[in-house]
């Protein structure tokens, strides 16, 4: 078996927490993305000599536009029946009982692509109404790739938007959600958990491939208690997350022993489901489209066929979603059984538009300078 055959992906979604507060890789990520976008768009604003302060007002609207698109989106694409059971979860980004800070949990990027085109359209209309709405549209797409490829990055850390099982050699078994249950339940007598290969036993199909659990136990913790919350709590994660862990069976093996500092020690075997890394094909696709998409800008600027880039943007983004779609576990339950899932019905429309808008760019190549 190639040591090089899959990763196992361990690490924390969570940087830090403070009482109900934590700070995650994905909202530091998605903040970075805005952040980047800026300071990206003040460089374009400036070669083109249109004034830098107009990239403010463009940036609050493109924050509220894409949190709010993206959320929205989500609830009526995936869960509409939150507006009934529960409509305060669609725009609190918080939980009650017990009080602790989530953010807003479920985002759909159809959403928030529909959310930014209608936001600068009141954009072009109201802040500049001399300024052509497909020549901002140009613009703003360069950095949207960007803010997208941080944005699937901070999915990466979450372990969700995951791949379907596969034995190829880029696979990754996401096991943090296990490990995090495990370690951080109330009282937990757990130290600490790690994850490591088996390389005793052969990967099997389907993605299955073998894993060690080592699960440390807290000094003073006698092997009564270890054993008791291995058999009950431990048991009870590793097969609960069954989308990481294929346990084959409820009931756990492993070997225990204490270790050099005196520390009771558990080994389970078990099998890793190792996925596609669905998240990182898209982070990596839309780095290669923003470089794509500044080149096109760079080489004539505020000179560039008025809605190319736009189009360019629409035709590659959706085009590679609706085929890494493909490569994807469905979202949610009623995709299932169906030949095309929601993501790929929507993007079918936004590549429609892509295609349309750069045949009428190539047609009227000549390019208006912006007003500023």
């Amino acid at each position: 078996m190639s040591l090089f055959s899959y990763v196992i992906w361990n690490a924390s979604p969570e940087i830090f927490s403070l009482g109900w507060f934590s700070l995650r890789w994905y909202g530091l990520l998605f903040a970075a993305g805005f952040l980047l976008s800026q300071q990206v768009l003040y460089y374009i604003f400036r070669k083109e000599g249109k004034p830098e302060s107009d990239v403010d007002s463009l940036t609050i609207y493109m924050v509220i536009a894409t949190i709010l698109g993206a959320r929205l989106g989500h609830v009526i694409f995936y869960q509409p029946e939150l507006f009934l059971s529960d409509p305060l979860s669609i725009i609190l980004p918080f939980e009650f009982s017990p009080f602790r800070f989530t953010g807003l949990q479920g985002l759909a990027s159809h959403g928030g692509a529909f959310g930014i085109l209608f936001a600068l359209w009141l954009y072009s209309r109201k802040k500049k109404p001399g300024q052509s709405y497909l020549q901002v549209l140009d613009r703003i797409v360069i950095v949207v790739a960007i803010t997208g490829a941080l944005i699937r990055f901070g999915n990466f850390f979450n372990s969700e938007i995951i791949g379907k099982p596969s034995n190829n050699p880029l696979s990754v078994v996401f096991v943090n959600r296990v490990t995090e249950s495990i370690e951080g339940k109330k009282d937990s007598p757990v130290q600490y958990v790690k994850v490591e290969r088996n390389n005793e036993l052969p990967e099997g199909a389907h993605g299955r491939v073998p894993v060690f659990i080592y699960v440390v136990f807290k000094p003073g913790v006698d092997q009564s208690k270890a054993k008791a919350y291995l058999e009950s709590d431990v048991q009870y994660f590793i097969n609960y997350y069954d989308e990481y862990i294929d346990n084959q069976g409820s009931v756990i093996k492993y070997k225990a022993d204490i270790d050099g500092d005196g520390n009771y020690i558990a080994r389970i075997s078990t099998f890793g489901i190792a996925r596609h890394p669905a998240q990182l094909y898209e982070a990596v696709s839309c780095v290669v489209l923003f470089l794509i998409l500044f080149l096109i800008w760079k080489r004539k600027k505020e000179n560039t066929p008025t809605g190319l880039i736009f189009g360019v943007f629409m035709v590659i983004l959706w085009s590679l979603r609706f085929a890494y779609e493909f490569l994807k576990e469905d979202q949610v339950a009623f995709e299932e059984g169906m030949t095309l899932n929601m993501g790929q019905i929507l993007s079918i429309p936004l590549f429609i538009a892509g295609v349309i808008i750069l045949i009428w760019a190539l047609r009227n190549k000549p390019a208006g300078k912006i007003n500023a």
